[in-house]
């Protein structure tokens, strides 16, 4: 059976759409939800864990930027590892973004509905919020774009009035914010509020994975991901001074909605809705990114058969990959109507460090040419990465461990049956 080449995506974003599309990753649930459990892990060293994290990140994001700019297609640290490391680590590149993201994509759901819907109806309204951002997606990216430009919007203007209610109301003490461990606590703790406050940050890979849909890819996509990572560390900075001088470690530690309740602590407690109507922004922001770029690394491996064929269908008229974006909305739900919040969220951070440990190693095999950034920066995201993953909680590293076992498993039952032994005995 001969096979034709599979249709290409179609190239309309510029540098400013993707900007936008990776804040609307980054700038999601994780600054909303973040700060509390890296509290409860390193105190008021959590400011020490989001430096740690951001350094991490920008490593990651840098080697990322260069294999981006070398390989201009769908499918980012998947098709990366492929071509400098070889089909195995690829795959687990793969494999580890599609699993993790979709945990990710679940807990984005449930966040928005935590905010946005009643008692006793989240889980209803996350399934529906996950089936209207995939039928956005289903639509192009351009109203991807589009759409995450007004969200962005919505929850920067969210966190500007958090910030300002909370240092204004008069509950703010600077003597609260402490960069120093201080109570005893130790470096384990401290990696283990960097790896959770990683997951904030994680979503400059879904800028790298539209590598087949922006302009000039090899200057847009390694501007794009600096710039917007340099904005959303600078507001996750902000965010976590106010609520560390609002709340304080222990305040912030003890609370499931720090900015809310950091700005409800403040003459300013009127503006806690606008802060409300932030977060669920946030989530939406991240949801709709997530299912764009998990259907795009999707489509990637359907395309190298690591995934059934039927997942590499590009739509002749949306110029999207629909059926893997009907897959997925149909997997989120039914995590959404099954899973634990903290869990998917402990998961997804477990699979998105692999996804760029694999990304730094590709990085280090590029020859001069190619190489954008210093080496020693490859050399430290691939360090860093392995730190924050053996340091997060053992339940996720036992649980990703398990399943990036499954797909090792499947992925090798499909090789052996694709075998010529095993077509012609």
């Amino acid at each position: 059976m001969s096979s034709s080449p599979s249709p290409a995506l179609a190239r309309r974003l510029g540098t400013g759409d993707a900007v936008v599309i990776g804040l609307g990753s980054m700038i999601g649930a994780g600054v909303f939800a973040a700060f509390a459990p890296a509290a409860r892990a390193a105190g008021a060293g959590l400011l020490l864990g989001l430096a740690i994290a951001a350094v991490v990140a920008y490593c990651n994001a840098t080697s990322s930027a260069q294999l981006a700019a070398q390989y201009p297609t769908s499918g980012g640290t998947y098709v990366y590892g492929r071509e400098r490391l070889g089909a195995w680590p690829g795959f687990l590149a793969g494999w580890g973004f599609v699993v993790g993201k979709t945990a990710s994509c679940a807990a984005m759901a449930l966040t928005f509905a935590a905010y946005a819907a009643p008692a006793g109806w989240q889980r209803p309204v996350a399934v529906a919020a996950v089936l209207a951002l995939a039928a956005v997606n289903y639509r192009g990216v351009t109203r991807t774009a589009r759409l995450t430009r007004v969200i962005v919007a919505v929850v920067l203007m969210a966190l500007t009035v958090a910030v300002t209610a909370g240092l204004a109301g008069g509950g703010a003490d600077p003597a609260r914010v402490g960069v120093a461990l201080d109570g005893g606590v130790g470096w384990y703790p401290l990696l283990q509020s960097a790896g959770l406050l990683f997951f904030a940050f994680a979503g400059y890979a879904r800028i790298a994975t539209l590598g087949e849909e922006v302009r000039e890819p090899g200057r847009t996509i390694p501007r794009a991901i600096q710039v917007a990572l340099g904005l959303t560390v600078l507001v996750y900075a902000a965010v976590a001074v106010t609520v560390l001088a609002v709340l304080g470690a222990d305040g912030v530690a003890a609370s499931s909605a720090p900015l809310a309740d950091a700005v409800a602590a403040g003459t300013w407690s009127a503006a806690e809705p606008v802060v409300r109507v932030g977060a669920a922004a946030a989530s939406l922001g991240a949801l709709l990114a997530l299912i764009a770029g998990i259907g795009r690394t999707t489509l990637a491996m359907a395309r190298h058969d690591d995934l059934p064929r039927w997942l590499g269908a590009v739509h002749p008229r949306h110029q999207v990959p629909h059926h893997a974006e009907v897959a997925l909305a149909a997997v989120v739900c039914l995590l959404v109507l099954t899973v634990d919040l903290r869990g998917a969220i402990a998961f997804s951070s477990f699979g998105v460090l692999v996804y760029y440990l694999v990304a730094n190693l590709a990085a280090l095999t590029q020859d001069r040419a190619h190489r954008r950034f210093p080496r020693v920066l490859a050399v430290l995201g691939a360090l860093g990465c392995t730190v924050l993953v053996v340091t997060l909680p053992w339940p996720a590293v036992l649980g990703g461990a398990a399943v990036l076992l499954i797909g090792v498993g499947h992925r090798l039952v499909r090789l052996r049956w694709r075998s010529p032994t095993r077509r012609n005995p």
